[in-house]
């Protein structure tokens, strides 16, 4: 069942907009903790927290400029950081403390993070450390009654919206509409996912699936040789998984 967040007024809302927007000249990590603060102190707590802010600068390796680098990880994997670390404080208090807690974090990752995708190592290498994170954090607020999962959605918005072909037919756009992915953020919030946590989905207007994170493939005892090694690792390759691809699938050949 669909838990709303205490004390919600959205008549509070446009008050606490205008006082993040005075903080823009603050550092990310300084608004961000303000944010999760005036959250607790305009709705009386703090149940959920998703994380959805990203940009993009896409480039070849070769072309990308350190500025370019920075500003995805910066918005991306510290942006994601920063609300979660203080959002966990106060529910580390509030357990502590001695009072229930039912703490959820939805993070937003990517198929080009857990996948890969030509052209975009710098937005890949953030939403691949967001998917870490959400395992790694998962495992360190499971014991406060917070869970953490993560979402990688495919869906034409504005930061997407020129990349690759537009859709051109109704279809095409329902498919890549957010509505498909609203609906698993949502309940991940709820009560009803209080034993799901450290988990990717994909959501799209295609399917819902679970992402399978890295595992061991086949594997041999250790060797001190180098000189060796070229047709050992020859074996395992031929026995291990192929390579993932952006459609999610094992690439072949």
């Amino acid at each position: 069942m669909y838990r709303p967040p205490s004390k919600l007024s959205t008549r509070s809302l446009p008050g606490v907009v205008r006082q993040l927007r005075t903080a823009t000249t603050w550092p990310i990590g300084t608004v961000l903790k303000r944010m999760v603060d005036m959250a607790i102190e305009t709705f009386g707590g703090l149940d959920a927290v998703v994380n959805n802010a990203g940009i993009l600068r896409d480039r070849m390796l070769a072309n990308m400029t350190e500025q370019e680098w920075d500003a995805v990880i910066n918005v991306h994997l510290k942006g994601t950081f920063a609300p979660a670390r203080h959002a966990a404080a106060y529910w580390r208090e509030q357990s502590k403390a001695g009072h229930a807690v039912a703490g959820r974090i939805v993070n937003t990752s990517s198929v080009s993070g857990i996948y890969g995708n030509v052209g975009q190592s710098n937005y890949g290498a953030a939403k691949a450390g967001i998917a870490a994170f959400t395992q790694i954090t998962s495992m360190e607020l499971g014991r406060y009654g917070v869970t953490v999962n993560a979402v990688a959605p495919v869906a034409l918005t504005r930061m997407t919206e020129d990349l690759g072909p537009a859709p051109e037919t109704d279809e095409e756009r329902e498919a890549r509409s957010p509505k498909w992915i609203a609906p698993i953020v949502t309940w991940l919030v709820s009560d009803e996912a209080a034993d799901v946590t450290g988990r990717v989905f994909e959501a799209s207007g295609q399917f819902l699936a679970v992402a399978e994170g890295w595992v061991r493939g086949p594997a041999v005892g250790p060797t001190d040789d180098p000189e060796s090694l070229g047709p050992i690792v020859e074996s395992l390759l031929a026995n291990a998984r192929g390579r993932t691809g952006m459609d999610g699938k094992t690439v072949t050949g």
